[in-house]
């Protein structure tokens, strides 16, 4: 038992708010996943691509890496906050690349050009508090608290996942055919840092992207393809898009205003958000596509 959330703003009037109101969504899904918490938001397009990493030890020496970067792929700057990093580069996937083969202390956790991925152990609303969820802008927004079943409790188990650009995937559920999805896929080029089955969900929708599906595209092999029981929420660079299993075994709720539109494992979360009594709700179908996008 996990918790999901999605919250998609459709006015600039409520993107300053953006963190605020996804950190209150979090914070109701924390019975549902105690052990850990992490969030992707989306924001601005910037002139460089954005990638976000996590220490494994809580020493690595940020400075070292962005020297060795910048000798790498291009220009390097790097922000830090706690045991994270957001470096901005020139090549974000040669340096998600760089990073796996030569940085043993370090995770990546999310490339792109709108995306920065933060995620960690612990309470949720302390996860949130910590990585400064509440003060962060921008257009939407995916976040998830985990109950772990299937593998340890670590920072890198925790959710969001992320293997492309300014894609990335928060689940419930679990896939039992994952490891034969996982060869397959590493055969055609994949990188995997973890043993989680929501990992090789989002490299898969990745694969399928990279070679020329829409979102809607990638999703649909997706259902064909998955044995197991799922909702994802799936963040892009311009929306985010809902769905589940054919037999609709996990719970899901999706609302929407003139304002946003959102979804949650409970309604309680979509509660806290303005305006929400006056919604439409309703429940998501089995392998129905949900969407929302500015590119439309």
């Amino acid at each position: 038992m996990c918790g999901i959330v999605g919250l998609y703003l459709k006015t600039p009037a409520l993107e300053g708010d953006l963190g605020r109101l996804t950190a209150l969504m979090l914070s109701e899904m924390s019975s549902r996943g105690p052990d850990s918490a992490g969030f992707a938001v989306y924001g601005g397009q910037t002139a460089h691509d954005r990638v976000s990493v996590l220490s494994r030890t809580g020493e690595t020496d940020w400075s070292a890496y962005e020297t060795a970067l910048s000798e790498a792929v291009g220009a390097v700057s790097v922000h830090t906050l706690s045991d994270h990093a957001v470096f901005e580069t020139t090549d974000g996937q040669a340096a998600r690349n760089w990073l796996i083969a030569n940085a043993p202390d370090v995770s990546v956790l999310g490339v792109g050009t709108a995306m920065e991925l933060f995620k960690g152990i612990g309470d949720p609303d302390a996860v949130a508090e910590r990585l400064h969820l509440s003060g962060r802008t921008g257009t939407h927004a995916v976040a998830h608290t985990r109950m772990a079943t299937e593998s340890a409790v670590t920072t890198e188990g925790s959710h969001p996942f992320s293997t492309g650009a300014d894609t990335c995937l928060v689940h419930n559920g679990s896939l039992s055919n994952h490891n034969g999805l996982r060869t397959v896929l590493e055969k055609d080029g994949e990188t995997f840092q973890t043993e989680n089955d929501s990992e090789v969900a989002a490299g898969y929708l990745a694969n399928r992207m990279r070679k020329g599906d829409s979102i809607d595209g990638a999703i649909g092999h997706a259902i064909r393809d998955f044995d197991g029981f799922y909702t994802f929420a799936i963040g892009t660079r311009d929306g985010f898009a809902v769905v589940r299993d054919p037999i609709a075994c996990k719970p899901a709720v999706i609302a929407e205003t003139d304002e946003w539109a959102a979804m949650s494992s409970e309604f309680r979360a979509i509660a806290r958000l303005p305006g929400a009594e006056h919604a439409e709700i309703w429940e998501p179908e089995p392998t129905k596509i949900y969407a929302w996008s500015r590119a439309e």
